[in-house]
């Protein structure tokens, strides 16, 4: 990161100008065979097209409030990457009444028809697959991002610190996301190019900041495991070798 970087959307700005071709997000859903590696162009362009979907389509403004009903997984992290480049504040499992905007996966689909505003939906199947139709209520996620344009800017600067991310029953800025993320990369040890593997749920705190935070503020990446508990001790092992990995926080 640079001494600039105070939203994560800065640390993902300077990532990608350090280097844009090594890997950023690698995740695993041990229950479907799924891999997904994403560089840090890859995943940059991802979120630039998702925060072109917000504010382009979507008439996202900051300050907005957008609930997100997914689980750990790699679009999640584009959608979270997303929220700060505009200014919307993100919240994990939030009320989606509460909302002006919601994201949600199979899962959250009823829970995500209480939002009054647009709702995005996403398949979370392998390869991003789309819906074979849109849930009713809902625009599908991999319809409407491939348009997007591949370069973002936002309307508004983001204010560092206005509140980007709810979490635990907490508001964070930006800024305060960042100087927590710095401070779990350090007390992990996890160094630039360090490989941290997360099997923690995206459900407070600990979970995001080892699945996406930490290691971004850090300048390492992630291997992001979904139902890490169907590996078994000896799969483990063996994607700790084979993925390089420095730090494990399996739990």
């Amino acid at each position: 990161m640079n001494a600039s970087d105070r939203t994560p959307a800065d640390l993902l700005r300077s990532a990608l100008a350090a280097d844009p071709a090594r890997p950023l997000v690698t995740f695993y859903d041990d229950a479907t065979g799924e891999r997904v590696e994403l560089s840090v162009a890859t995943f940059a362009n991802w979120v630039a097209k998702t925060a072109n979907l917000l504010q382009g389509e979507l008439s996202a403004a900051p300050g907005d409030r957008l609930a997100l009903l997914l689980p750990a997984h790699w679009q999640t992290a584009v959608w979270l990457l997303a929220c700060s480049s505009v200014g919307v504040t993100a919240e994990l499992g939030g009320d989606p009444a509460d909302a002006d905007y919601v994201v949600a996966g199979p899962e959250g689909l009823e829970a995500g028809l209480a939002c009054p505003g647009d709702r995005i939906a996403l398949s979370l199947a392998p390869l991003g697959r789309r819906f074979p139709a849109p849930p009713a209520g809902y625009a599908d996620y991999a319809v409407e991002v491939p348009g997007q344009g591949d370069r973002f800017a936002p309307f508004v600067p983001v204010d560092p610190d206005a509140p980007a991310l709810v979490v635990d029953g907490t508001e964070l800025t930006g800024t305060q996301l960042v100087e927590r993320a710095l401070a779990d990369a350090a007390g992990l040890g996890l160094a630039p190019g360090g490989r941290l593997l997360s099997g923690r749920p995206y459900e407070g705190w600990s979970g995001l900041s080892a699945g996406l935070y930490a290691p971004l503020a850090a300048g390492g990446s992630v291997v992001l495991c979904r139902n890490l508990d169907r590996l078994g001790a000896e799969g483990l092992a063996k994607r700790v070798e084979s993925e390089r990995v420095t730090v494990t926080l399996a739990d």
